[in-house]
């Protein structure tokens, strides 16, 4: 089967090559061992490279791992020249391990001939993909509850690799020294990975922490849009986002976070203790390409990791008969039946219903949210006006008022605004009369240049530094609507104003204050006046936490129409907003957080690796969770409310999120917000197998061949197919309740002797009866309960319920309930 989307193509295609993915009709390695199981710490497979590597001290790669993956590559090479016959083309990859086949560049006509060969089950075009802290452990209450129970933040985490497929990292920083404690760190007997060794990244690099690195790049490539002097072919990184996340999730706990001179706090991952394996497969000026993260989330596969954390989404909605039918997360699923647990972000394209960026089910997608602790800043004008704005910088003087001067108005002889139209961005210091400037607030318009990038408040700051002024004040262009700032690193004090309406009343009090000369027009005094408070004081009595505006939202429709959406997603929120985390030392991703260790970042991007860092410490309590198990607590023990005890809320618009916000749908926040702490003592658990969601998968109608060709098994072997809401997740997703429909869970108890009451509330136009209402169980004993669904009105509304089950030893399990469209016929005898 040959899976081309439609594109708009001239006659010269003929000789057009590109990256396809190709999988054969042989299963993978993986698939052969059965529900892979550990035995001891010890694994079999190994990993094979194509580039010069480091073996460091703790490998055990074996040569029967090696001369396994060397086979399968000769298999598909001999294939690729008997196809071929002499032709030219390109193997960049072969994937062995969770998936058996390659990545090729080759020409639409030579991918027709692959697509013939009786070997062959898929081609697949390759598509693009994109990347989607100092007190967010205190935020979730780790130091006293996660933390503690494990004994403490120098054990958090301790025996478990998390593999991080994004930029690379830094191997320099601080937050992956292996030195920062005194008890012994033992790198996971069971992992096998290795170490890339290049100019970027010199033998050493890798320790007990950082236990592994690679990177994946063929695709970019061979479409000749990757640069070796920007780019790195290395597992460094370049970018900064990858270092980002993994110091989230792994980073050393009490990391002083200094960032423009200033100091904020000391940082810690979710898992301090646990290890890192670094797989680059994104760069930041292309983003990155499917096949390359195939081959890196196969390669992580093999290198036995436990958890792997992906803040990356597709550009686009997989094509094909459903969203889950894609290289990449088909190669997940077969991480997972290794024992693999797989966390994605959602995505940040909400928050419009049906945004989601993350589908399969076995994938836990994370949403994000806000955290209870803000900077604020502001200005005290001289009519005592004061003015909300943002920035991380220091105040002006407590008891002095500054003359304002706008850029614009201090422009030395040589130049006008007619040279430079941009001159009030302040981006130029040799535009400017110094004598002016000199021991006053200089004024900068922050336009969409800034947006852009074209100008930069960095810049700014070094022209006034030059100049010698006080600080700097940049009113937002009225151009510029609806923009989020982040807080901005300024040396000197500054303040930038998000709000257009506040920028005009400032604009307004500084022009009624000029002076000018009738006759020559000239200005000649300046009058208004003003003092920066200054925003380096963190407050911490923010409402939270809140679903942030970009997040995306559910439903997660299997193809582009919600009623195929019996998935919840996301499953779960974590803090994504503002977070401080380490920054790579060349990262030129944010040029405001340039040369700097640290940086302030937001996006479901950051809040995928605080839920990998909880699910390290989850799966260091329970060694023998199956992925699925691992999602289940999670999922049943978030919290639903605030931190004043009130329904979590969600963002609605892009502009004014704050003024536009309602409660928070299982759409916006699937089971609520983690709470890493109440997931170590869950009570009962909700359990799902590869068998199970291979079963799901053959339901989907026309999906057979499809599954035979990425997973080399038949449905016929599977007796029963089993549709999205009565997967035994821990939630209830009906996308189209007809009338009525019975749906069961199953729930196991891990705990001691308890006994469960059941409560519930109904979505709206539907009633919901739940059996038994009561029941109790011992350690390992399961309990089936039924779930009857009946609409009682006309809609195709979502509307929203749950049901609790509320133990007598204190455990409580939340099962979000979401249903769609209602249809119910009534009926009135005569």
């Amino acid at each position: 089967m040959l899976l081309i989307p439609s594109l708009c193509q001239d006659d010269s295609d003929d000789v057009t090559t590109a990256v396809y993915i190709v999988t054969l009709r042989q299963a993978p390695a993986s698939h052969y061992e059965d529900e892979l199981t550990r035995v001891g710490n010890h694994f079999r497979h190994g990993s094979s490279g194509r580039t010069r590597l480091h073996k460091p001290r703790h490998s055990n790669v074996t040569k029967t791992d090696r001369r396994h993956g060397s086979y399968i590559a000769q298999i598909h090479d001999s294939l690729l020249r008997k196809v071929f016959k002499g032709e030219k083309y390109l193997k960049l990859y072969s994937y062995h391990y969770l998936i058996n086949g390659f990545a090729v560049l080759v020409t639409q006509q030579q991918a027709e001939k692959l697509s013939r060969r009786r070997e062959v089950s898929n081609v697949v075009l390759d598509f693009s993909v994109r990347t989607a802290t100092t007190h967010t452990p205190q935020f979730l209450g780790l130091p006293q509850g996660a933390w503690f129970q494990s004994g403490g933040f120098e054990t958090a985490g301790e025996g478990i690799t998390i593999a991080f497929v994004d930029t690379g990292i830094d191997p320099t920083h601080p937050s992956f020294a292996d030195d920062k404690s005194e008890h012994p760190f033992p790198v996971p007997a069971h992992f096998s990975g290795i170490c890339e060794v290049t100019r970027d990244f010199p033998s050493g690099s890798c320790n007990r922490k950082l236990v592994g690195a690679r990177h994946f790049a063929a695709s970019a490539i061979t479409r000749g849009i990757f640069n070796s002097s920007e780019d790195y072919p290395s597992p460094f990184d370049g970018d900064g986002h990858g270092t980002h996340t993994a110091s989230v999730a792994a980073g050393n706990h009490g990391i002083p976070v200094v960032v423009a001179g200033h100091h904020f706090g000391n940082a810690s991952g979710m898992a301090p203790r646990s290890h890192i394996a670094v797989y680059k497969a994104l760069y930041k000026r292309f983003g990155g390409f499917a096949a390359d993260v195939v081959a890196a989330i196969d390669q992580a596969a093999q290198d036995r990791v436990d958890i792997i954390c992906l803040s990356i989404t597709p550009n686009r909605r997989p094509p094909g008969i459903a969203t889950f039918f894609n290289p990449i997360d088909m190669a997940l699923l077969s991480a997972v039946k290794a024992g693999i647990f797989v966390v994605q972000a959602a995505g940040n394209t909400g928050p419009s219903p049906m945004s989601m960026s993350s589908f399969s089910p076995w994938i836990f997608t994370i949403g994000a949210t806000s955290h209870d602790r803000a900077y604020s800043n502001s200005l005290l004008l001289g009519n005592n006006l004061t003015i909300l704005g943002v920035g991380l910088a220091p105040g002006t003087d407590e008891n002095t008022l500054y003359k304002l001067i706008h850029a614009k108005h201090a422009l030395n002889n040589e130049t006008t605004v007619a040279d430079d139209m941009y001159v009030g961005e302040c981006q130029d210091a040799s535009k400017l009369d110094q004598d002016l400037v000199q021991g006053n607030l200089l004024i900068c318009s922050y336009s969409i240049r800034f947006v852009l990038g074209l100008s930069s408040i960095k810049q700014a700051l070094e022209t006034a530094k030059n100049l010698s002024a006080v600080g700097v004040i940049f009113p937002m262009d009225p151009f510029v609507t609806g923009y989020q700032l982040n807080p901005i690193p300024m040396k000197i004090p500054g303040i930038i104003i998000p709000s257009a309406n506040d920028s005009k009343i400032f604009l307004k009090y500084y022009n009624s204050s000029l002076e000018t000369d009738e006759a020559s027009n000239k200005i000649v005094k300046f009058g208004a006046v003003a003092s920066i408070c200054g925003g380096l004081k963190a407050n911490y009595s923010n409402v939270a936490p809140k679903v942030m505006f970009y997040s995306a939202r559910g439903p997660d429709p299997e193809d582009s129409l919600p009623h195929e959406a019996d998935i919840l997603k996301p499953n779960l929120v974590a803090p994504g907003n503002f977070i401080w985390a380490a920054w790579s030392s060349l990262a030129t991703d944010s040029a405001e957080f340039l040369g700097e260790n640290f940086a302030m970042m937001s996006g479901t991007s950051m809040a995928a690796p605080h839920v990998a860092g909880l699910a390290a410490l989850v799966k260091q309590k329970f060694p023998n969770f199956s992925p699925a198990a691992i999602g289940s607590v999670l999922s049943t023990t978030a919290s639903l409310f605030d931190n004043n005890g009130k329904p979590i809320m969600s963002q609605r618009s892009y502009a004014s999120p704050d003024l536009n916000q309602s409660p928070a749908t299982p759409f916006d926040m699937g089971s609520g917000f983690v709470n890493a702490t109440a997931a170590l003592n869950p009570g009962l658990l909700f359990d799902s197998s590869y068998d199970d969601y291979m079963s799901f998968l053959c339901a989907i109608n026309g999906s057979a061949p499809v599954l035979l060709n990425y997973t080399g098994q038949n449905c016929w072997m599977y007796n029963s197919t089993v549709y999205g809401s009565d997967l035994n997740l821990p939630s209830i997703t009906i996308a189209n309740l007809n009338q009525s429909r019975v749906v069961q869970r199953t729930v196991q108890n891990i705990a001691g002797n308890e006994a469960y009451s059941v409560g519930w509330s109904s979505p709206y136009g539907v009633s919901v009866k739940v059996s038994p209402t009561h029941f109790s169980l011992a350690n390992g004993e399961k309990q089936v309960l039924s779930v009857i669904f009946n609409a009682t009105s006309n809609s195709s509304a979502a509307s929203f319920g749950r049901i609790g089950l509320f133990g007598n030893q204190g455990h409580v399990v939340n099962i979000p309930v979401s249903v769609i469209v209602k249809i119910s016929y009534n009926f009135t005898m005569s």
